[in-house]
């Protein structure tokens, strides 16, 4: 089996007759099989683009559970993509959850790199990895991707009849733990946003955020 990819060096340590440092020709990555070991080397093949000198800055959007075409929609618009490509991101990962519109994996020029997926067990990992979130307005998915201090757009779905999580959103807002948007502004916001104005969210934050829901739900505040 081979493939395309770059030069490159690894180490097989203990394994046989192999030689402990072998230099991987050029142009080719081959399976190497033993009598009771497989080795796939995998995650290695890139394009000579992929392996430049540009950092991956990935923009990882969130629907959690529930529809919201009209977010999928707008950061699968053109002028999303190219405002998002002007702030120097490389990639957009959309979660789409329930919704039934399927955005486009040609962006702009071809320059920036999109996939989605509809859901995961977990999407801590991809918020981790993100250098950007965009994100409905669920308390979950806000307060997880501000626990990991990772820049949050949080944009409310004004399609909802009783839309607590926009009140929650603005008034986290208010204190400059992310920017807050609509779909129709998502552009506007991500030309505008400065992330250096953003204020860290402190883990002490934790019991006012849970005391804003309360109130929002209409549960009682000690």
């Amino acid at each position: 089996m081979r493939r395309r990819v770059l030069g490159f060096q690894c180490m097989f340590p203990n394994l046989g007759r192999a030689s402990p440092r072998r230099r991987i020709p050029l142009g080719t990555i081959t399976i190497l099989q033993w009598p009771t070991e497989v080795i796939l080397l995998k995650n290695l093949v890139r394009t000579g683009e992929e392996m430049g000198s540009r950092e991956r800055r990935v923009v990882f959007v969130t629907v959690g559970t529930t529809c919201f075409d009209a977010l999928v929609k707008a950061v699968d618009s053109d002028e999303v993509k190219e405002a998002l490509l002007h702030k120097g991101y490389t990639d957009l990962l959309i979660q789409m959850g329930r919704g039934t519109y399927m955005p486009s994996k040609v962006s702009v020029n071809s320059t920036l790199q999109v996939d989605y997926f509809t859901f995961s067990p977990s999407i801590a990992d991809y918020i981790r990895e993100a250098s950007l979130v965009i994100s409905h307005a669920g308390s979950g998915s806000i307060l997880e991707t501000l626990r990991l201090g990772k820049p949050l757009i949080v944009v409310v779905n004004e399609d909802l009849m009783d839309n607590h999580q926009s009140e929650l959103a603005e008034e986290l807002a208010n204190r400059k733990h992310l920017f807050c948007a609509r779909p129709q502004t998502l552009q506007e916001t991500v030309e505008a946003m400065e992330l250096n104005n953003l204020l860290p969210y402190m883990p002490g934050d934790a019991k006012q955020v849970v005391t804003l829901i309360s109130k929002f739900l209409g549960f009682p505040v000690d």
